[in-house]
Parts: C-alpha cells; sequence; structure tokens
C-alpha cells in the first residue's frame, strides 16, 4: 500500500478535546492536513496561531450513539466531501474491582471502547472504499494484549478493539483501504490520573501516540505499539517464559497499581465518567 498523502488530506479524529487526540489533531495539522473534531466537550482549545483554521471543531460527539455520530459525519462531509483517515480515539478507563464496577459503568466502557469503533468504521469505510483510497486507526492499548487487576472490562475492550481491527482489516484486503490499531502504554493523560506510572509499564505522553497514528498513514502497518519495542518486546516474553513467572513478575513490578489509585487525584475524571454513564 502507498503511503497517504497528509497534505490536503481529510482527517475525522473522536475524543479531542484533550489528550491524545488533541496531540493527533495539532500532528495532522502541522503536517498540512485538515482536521475534523469530535468530543462530548466542545470548549474549542487554544491553539497554536500557525494551526488555526486546519482543525475544526470540536463538534458534539456521543461515540456510542450511532446518530450521534452520523450527525458528526454528514456535517464533515457537507464541509469537506470526504473522509480520508479516520482516528477512533474516544476512550474512557475506569479502575477498581472488576465485582464492584457497577453493571451502568461496565456498559459505558464497552459502549465507548467498542461500540464507538464499530459506529464510526461502519459509517466512514463505505465511501473509503467506493473510492478506493483512505485509512482508519483505532487507538486501542497493551491492555489489549496483557491483562491488569483494576482495569478488567478495560481489558476487554481493548482486547475487543484489537481484534476488531484486524479482522476489519482482513476484510478490507484489495479495496485500497486500510485499518491500524495503534497500542499505547500508559499515557500521561487524565485516564492515568491518580495511578503511579513507570514499572510494568513505560510511560509515554500523548505526543508519543499522535506521531505513532501518523506512522501507520506512511506504513500502512497492521499494529503498532508505543513505544515501538513494546508489543514485540511482550510477545516474545510471554511465548518463551513460563506463565507462573511471568505472573510473579508483573506482581513485582505492580500490575495490580489500578486497584490502588489516589481516589482524589482521580476524582475529576472518575465524575466525569460517571456522569456520562448515569446520564445515558
Amino acid at each position: 500500500m502507498k503511503p497517504l498523502a497528509l497534505p490536503g488530506a481529510v482527517v475525522v479524529i473522536t475524543g479531542a478535546a484533550r489528550g491524545i487526540g488533541l496531540a493527533t489533531a495539532t500532528a495532522f495539522a502541522s503536517a498540512g492536513a485538515i482536521v475534523y473534531t469530535g468530543d462530548l466537550e466542545t470548549v474549542a482549545p487554544e491553539l497554536p496561531t500557525d494551526l488555526v483554521g486546519r482543525i475544526h471543531g470540536p463538534w458534539p460527539l456521543d461515540v456510542t450513539s450511532r446518530e450521534s455520530y452520523l450527525s458528526f459525519v454528514d456535517t464533515v462531509i457537507a464541509d469537506s466531501g470526504r473522509i480520508d483517515i479516520l482516528v477512533n480515539n474516544a476512550g474512557v478507563m475506569p479502575l477498581g474491582r472488576f465485582l464492584d464496577e457497577p453493571d451502568d459503568l461496565s456498559r459505558t466502557i464497552l459502549d465507548v471502547n467498542v461500540w464507538g469503533l464499530i459506529h464510526g468504521m461502519r459509517l466512514v469505510l463505505p465511501d473509503m472504499i467506493a473510492r478506493g483510497n483512505g485509512h482508519v486507526v483505532n487507538i486501542a492499548s497493551m491492555a489489549g494484549k496483557i491483562p491488569f487487576p483494576g482495569m478488567a472490562v478495560y481489558n476487554a475492550s481493548k482486547y475487543a478493539a484489537v481484534g476488531l481491527t484486524a479482522a476489519v482489516r482482513r476484510e478490507l484486503h484489495g479495496t485500497g483501504v486500510t485499518a491500524s490499531a495503534v497500542l499505547p502504554s500508559a499515557v500521561r493523560t487524565s485516564l492515568s490520573s491518580g495511578v503511579r506510572l513507570g514499572g510494568v509499564m513505560p510511560t509515554v505522553d500523548p505526543s508519543d501516540v499522535a506521531s505513532a497514528v501518523l506512522r501507520t498513514c506512511r506504513t500502512r502497518q497492521a499494529e503498532i505499539s508505543v513505544p515501538r519495542w513494546l508489543r514485540p518486546g511482550w510477545k516474545a516474553l510471554d511465548g518463551l517464559t513460563p506463565t507462573s513467572l511471568v505472573a510473579l513478575g508483573m506482581r513485582l513490578l505492580g500490575d495490580d497499581r489500578g486497584l490502588h489509585a489516589d481516589p482524589a487525584a482521580r476524582s475529576a475524571y472518575a465524575a466525569r465518567v460517571s456522569n456520562f454513564s448515569t446520564s445515558r
């Protein structure tokens, strides 16, 4: 597959009011793309002067609602005529013991992290296929490869995101359209607030994830981890090391930090997710 030309490309990014989404929007705009963003939060972020006019939005978007997603896509098409690249970034990461997590919150995790991808791809891919060109990037997580105590349903959603992307990619073979999964480790955003970082998972910045997203547009690679060595490194470790030793090593490195997050430091993020969950 040929690399996608980014100057003039029309890019759609969900969950782009902050964090990874905003960093990705900035990176695409800096590369000359025209970027449309959607989010539950619609306050426009402050942008560098040279990017004003290249990043539009955020428009109101609830990725759990097909109707909301369709309205967002229709707005972009009406303004730009097409979508060349879709970045399904919106996601939530509540933490806590599996048995203590309310059903409504578990449904929200799956609706945002899995159904958000499904809605986006089903709405955007048909036109890409008809034009014979396009690319979808689903922001998954290394939690889609490695299980962590304290985020069981989040783990399930990211395993689903990895498998969904891989299967859709196979179905797209020969169409000129590709799908890639980007798997970050721990990222310094509000999702990880209150969690002691480092140790079991290397910590990266949103800009590192944004760079990986843009890289998939050049390489059309199926999966890429952030940092790049992490996925192949884990695959080798998991494949060559006895399960009991891997589990012991993970415990020693503190893989259960999701069970011990600082409630005060995490309160603002937890309240935001809880309010969305209960208002649906």
